[in-house]
């Protein structure tokens, strides 16, 4: 039989079971109560962080940020390589010399090559979630400054003219032989280090990857901060570069280095912007894309312009010239090429299932630039020794 409750009597157990549950709810926090709008809550405002720190620069700021980290690192690849030409050169450990196959950029192109392995291989994508200016201004910047081919080709084609063509071909096959080793060696101790960082802490991988997308996102003002900090340090060297280069013009032998580090830069540029030829090929159909144009074509027109100034140092042959020249030769030419860049394309053709790609295209670039340097460096000399004897008579 159905009992008959009455409608107050219902309204009024309503009314404490709704107060009842209400009270018991009071001691629950929002985040049991509502999970899921906690978690839409927390998952948008990680994403407005992320969208917040991942703010880019301006189209403009950001090539320029790129040009001035370029600069300031490639004018520090200059001093570098001076530093190491003289620690090593026949003023102080008389290792190397011009007339020797252990020419003078030899230790640079060794040293960048074995910080190449480093920076440039193993730790490049650690660099980069740091910054990617940074990464580049590293790897094209400091490293391809430090380095040099021009000056390595001169050399071996001066050791050639004056008849030391046994020197010339070792001078390159021990060249070759040194920097490949040395970005290898630089590769496997990399390795070896980056394993002692990471051997200790194996149960926090969770944290460590999530600190390393943290640190890869920079906010706009941070890039915006550090571009105008490089600017500024940019500005004071070519400030110093120009004093000193005025006052030591007339009496300095060494006044061509503050002439390298004004003109530097701009060989740095040139090198980052046909670095996008790399891979890209012949033609619509990318014919050869193996090979890394933007690479070669700064190496030979270096070597190219380099033997052209050193005949022009000759046929002028005035003191003020030769400062000038050697200070373009030494900054503008030794920035548009590089050894360390040409050294890591090699390795990682060689270690490629085509290996011999990496040995076609080391002779391709040795031998371009080396003949092509014999016409330009030598012809006009013989028309100049021509027309002197032709004068005599």
């Amino acid at each position: 039989m159905k009992s008959h409750i009455p409608h107050e009597m219902e309204h009024d157990v309503g009314v404490n079971k709704l107060q009842l549950h209400h009270g018991a709810s009071n001691s629950l926090t929002s985040e049991q109560m509502f999970p899921l709008l906690t978690n839409e809550r927390e998952g948008s405002q990680n994403l407005q962080h992320l969208q917040e720190t991942n703010e880019e620069l301006p189209e403009l700021l950001d090539y320029a940020s790129y040009l001035i980290h370029l600069a300031v690192f490639g004018i520090l690849g200059v001093l570098t390589r001076y530093i190491l030409d003289k620690l090593f050169g026949p003023s102080v450990g008389n290792v190397t010399s011009d007339k020797t196959i252990l020419y003078l950029d030899l230790p640079s192109n060794m040293v960048g090559s074995f910080l190449m392995g480093w920076f440039g291989v193993v730790f490049k994508q650690d660099i980069s979630n740091v910054s990617e200016y940074l990464a580049v201004a590293l790897t094209t910047g400091y490293l391809g400054s430090l380095t040099t081919f021009s000056g390595w080709n001169q050399k071996m084609l001066e050791l050639g003219v004056t008849g030391n063509w046994l020197f010339a071909v070792l001078g390159y096959l021990i060249g070759l032989f040194l920097v490949a080793f040395s970005i290898i060696f630089g590769i496997e101790t990399a390795k070896g280090f980056k394993w002692l960082l990471r051997r200790p802490n194996t149960s926090s991988r969770s944290e460590t990857s999530r600190d390393k997308i943290n640190v890869k996102v920079k906010s706009f003002k941070k890039q915006l901060v550090v571009m105008v900090v490089l600017l500024l340090v940019l500005g004071f060297l070519w400030c110093v570069s120009g004093v000193l280069m005025i006052s030591e013009f007339k009496n300095d032998e060494n006044s061509f280095l503050w002439i390298a580090c004004i003109v530097g830069p701009l060989g740095v540029w040139i090198r980052w912007l046909l670095a996008p030829l790399n891979r890209h090929g012949l033609g619509s159909r990318g014919l050869l894309n193996w090979i890394p144009f933007g690479t070669l074509i700064a190496n030979v027109s270096a070597a190219c312009i380099m033997a052209a100034l050193a005949t022009t140092k000759i046929y002028v042959n005035t003191r003020d010239c030769d400062t000038i020249i050697k200070g373009i030769q030494f900054g503008l030419l030794g920035c548009l090429s590089t050894v360390s860049t040409f050294v890591a394309e090699f390795n990682e053709m060689r270690e490629s299932m085509h290996p011999w790609r990496a040995y076609v295209y080391t002779v391709i670039t040795i031998c371009s630039s080396f003949f092509l340097g014999i016409l330009i460096f030598c012809i006009p000399i013989w028309r100049i020794d021509d027309g002197l004897r032709n004068f005599e008579n």
